[in-house]
C-alpha cells in the first residue's frame, strides 16, 4: 500500500493547510494564553482527533450522503457556525471584563479546564464541514483502490495528526513563553477582542458560504 504512496505532494499539501491561520490556530493560541501550553496542547489534541472522524466519514462514504443532501449539509454547517459564534461571544465577554491571563506557578485558568480545552478543540473541528469537503476532495487522489480505503484514509489522517500536533504545540509553547506579557489585563483584553471578532467572522462566513 505504501510503495505507491505519493509522500511529497501529500505532506506538502497537508503542511501548508495546517500552517494556514484559521479557527484551529486561534483556539490553540487563545487557550494557551489563558492557561499555559498544556491547555493549548489539549486543544490541539481535540482538534487533531477530529481528523480521524472526517477520514472515517470520507472513507465510508457518509460524507457523500451529507454533501449530497442540501438540508443535511445546511443544518450541519449552521450548527458549526453557531458553535464558532458561541466561542466568539465568550471571548468578547472576557474582553469586556479583562482580568489578565493568570500564569502564576503555571496553574491553568480557573475558568478553562483541560477537558474543556479538549472539548472545544474536537467540537470546533468535527462541527466544521470544511474538513469534510477537503478530505472528500483530497484524500481520494492518494487512495489505492486495491487496498482498504478506510485503512488508507486513517493512515493519511495519522500523518495529518502528527504534523498538526507538532505545529500547534509549537504555537502553544511560543504563547506560553510570552505569558508575562499576556498577563497584563490590557493585553488580555485586546487578545480576547481580536479572538472574539475573528471567531464571529469565521462563524458568519461559514453560515453564509455556499457549498
Amino acid at each position: 500500500m505504501l510503495e505507491h504512496f505519493h509522500w511529497l505532494p501529500f505532506l506538502a499539501a497537508i503542511t501548508v493547510l495546517t500552517m494556514s491561520p484559521g479557527v484551529d490556530t486561534i483556539l490553540v493560541m487563545r487557550n494557551a494564553a489563558a492557561g499555559g501550553w498544556r491547555l493549548g496542547f489539549l486543544t490541539s489534541l481535540g482538534i487533531c482527533m477530529g481528523l480521524f472522524a472526517h477520514a472515517t466519514l470520507s472513507a465510508l462514504g457518509l460524507s457523500v450522503i451529507l454533501l449530497g443532501s442540501a438540508n443535511l449539509f445546511t443544518a450541519f454547517k449552521l450548527l458549526g457556525a453557531a458553535y464558532l459564534v458561541y466561542l466568539g461571544v465568550q471571548a468578547i465577554r472576557s474582553a469586556i471584563r479583562p482580568t489578565g491571563m493568570s500564569f502564576k506557578d503555571a496553574k491553568p485558568s480557573k475558568t478553562l479546564t483541560g477537558w474543556g480545552s479538549f472539548r472545544q478543540g474536537i467540537l470546533s473541528n468535527v462541527l466544521n464541514p470544511k474538513p469534510i469537503i477537503f478530505y472528500m476532495a483530497f484524500l481520494p487522489q492518494f487512495i489505492d483502490p486495491s487496498h482498504s480505503a478506510l485503512a488508507q484514509s486513517l493512515f493519511m489522517a495519522s500523518l495529518h495528526f502528527v504534523i498538526a500536533m507538532v505545529w500547534q504545540t509549537f504555537l502553544a509553547l511560543m504563547v506560553h513563553k510570552a505569558r508575562v506579557w499576556l498577563a497584563r489585563p490590557r493585553v488580555a483584553q485586546v487578545l480576547d477582542s481580536v479572538t472574539g471578532l475573528l471567531l464571529l467572522g469565521f462563524g458568519a462566513k461559514l453560515a453564509l458560504t455556499q457549498r
